[in-house]
Parts: structure tokens; sequence; C-alpha cells
């Protein structure tokens, strides 16, 4: 396999998309986490999972504990990428980063995606509801992941696996444990917040509040299931973000053809 990016492995040069989705993982997540969606979404609609570095096709890079690092290495390696309409989605973890990446985009190159797709995580200037554990000592690390139910068992039952997968995932509890929010001016791009009804990292209220990171709409879904409804629900959960983003193709054309009436 020809990899013409690392940062987005699966990208295909002279594409006909119409839209672009690129897809943030949650802790612990790579490439693989978003396996099966492309085929979930019409032909004209792009579907790009981001590698971040320490997994996946960039095993041998340094992983990153902080998200202002992860965003500033990202944003000027996806910016070329953004040359056709886009959205954003991550899921907890990948919320913050997509979030974030929004903002930057916006501070640094002026241009915001059509919509934001956030799933598994509560409004960025909310309190964290679970207790930090990225600096646990490894015992009590792996308990907690066991809580949190969003590892698969088949990976605690095995040593050299584990050993792989700890150090991905103190990283990346590290990166949203430290995250500090700023504010600044909402975003002019509507967003999708998904949930699930049993996920003990969110609630209802913390949800909805993602609405005053946006002057344009706000779409609330909440699924049944635990903080990885995402898998659960897949075909529910991918045909919500799916009409979203229809949605925001066709405001986009509307928006243009008004544009080009007026020059």
């Amino acid at each position: 396999m020809t990899i013409e990016n690392p940062l987005i492995p699966h990208f295909k040069s002279n594409n006909s998309d119409k839209l672009r989705l690129f897809c943030f993982p949650y802790a612990g997540g790579g490439t693989l986490s978003f396996r099966g969606w492309r085929d979930r979404f019409p032909s004209n609609i792009g579907v790009y999972p981001i590698e971040l570095p320490g997994r996946g096709f960039r095993l041998q890079e340094p992983l990153l504990t902080r998200l202002p690092f992860i965003v500033n290495s990202i944003a000027p390696i996806l910016y070329p990428y953004l040359d056709k309409p886009f959205a954003f989605f991550g899921h907890s973890m990948g919320a913050l980063i997509a979030f974030e990446l929004t903002r930057f985009l916006r501070r640094e190159y002026a241009i915001q995606p059509v919509r934001l797709c956030v799933s598994g995580r509560c409004a960025p200037q909310t309190l964290p509801i679970v207790p930090p554990i990225h600096q646990l000592p490894e015992s009590d690390f792996i308990e907690a992941l066991r809580y949190l139910n969003g590892t698969p068992a088949e990976v605690f039952k095995n040593p050299e696996l584990m050993g792989l997968v700890l150090p991905i995932l103190r990283a990346d509890f590290s990166v949203v444990e430290t995250y500090s929010y700023c504010h600044e001016e909402p975003l002019h791009c509507s967003i999708s917040v998904f949930g699930g009804l049993d996920d003990p990292e969110t609630t209802i209220d913390f949800l909805e509040a993602w609405k005053v990171q946006t002057n344009h709409s706000t779409s609330l879904y909440l699924l049944s299931g635990d903080h990885f409804f995402i898998h659960t629900k897949f075909d529910e959960f991918l045909d919500f973000i799916c009409r979203d983003l229809q949605d925001s193709m066709k405001i986009d054309r509307f928006q243009d053809k008004i544009h080009a009436e007026y020059i």
C-alpha cells in the first residue's frame, strides 16, 4: 500500500469528493477505529480517518501528550487537503482535537468546517466528570481502564499487547486530562453532538452545553449505550451523521449560489 501522507493514510488523490469528513480517534484508537465507515456514506462524501503519532502507520513516531502539540502538528499538514468543503468528527479525545483544530484553523487560516461532529465528550468549557487517571500506577491505571470499558477484554489477557497499548492510552489520557479551555468567539459552523445514555463520562446537560460554542445550529442525539455507543449503535449513529452532513452540503451549495449572484 502506497501512503501519500501518514497523517491521512487512506486519502485518495484526484477523488471526486464533494465533502471530506476527517475523523479523529478516541484514546488508544487509530484509523482502524473507523473501519466500515466508508461503506456507510454516499460516494460524494470522502471519509478520512486521521492517524496520530505513535500508532498504526506512525508507530515509530513519538507519542504526543498535550493537545496543543497535536493541533499544531496536524494543521499545516492537513491544510492542503481542505480545498473542498470539509467536516470534522471526533469521539471523546477526538472531539477535543477536532474542536481545538477548528478554532486553530479559524485563527491561522481563516477557514472552518461546514460541520463539527462531536461524540462522547462534554462541552469543552465544562468540568471533567471522571477523575484523572493518566498518572496512576500501572495496576490502578489498568483497573481504571476496565471500569471505563473501552479496551477490548483480549487486550488485558495478552501481556505483549498490553505492553504496546498502555503507553498509547496513558499518553492519550494525558492529552485529555491536561486540557485547559480558553474562551474564544463561537464558531461559524453547525455542531452535531452525540452521547450515550449510559455513558459515565457525560451528562445530558454537559452535552447540551456545546451549543454555546457556535452561533449556528446545534443538534443533540442521545443513543442507548455506554461510552462506546458509536460501535454498539453503529448503523443508527452513522445514519445521523450522514444526514447532518448532507444537510450541511445543501446549505453550503445554497450559500455559494447566493454569493455567485452578488458577484
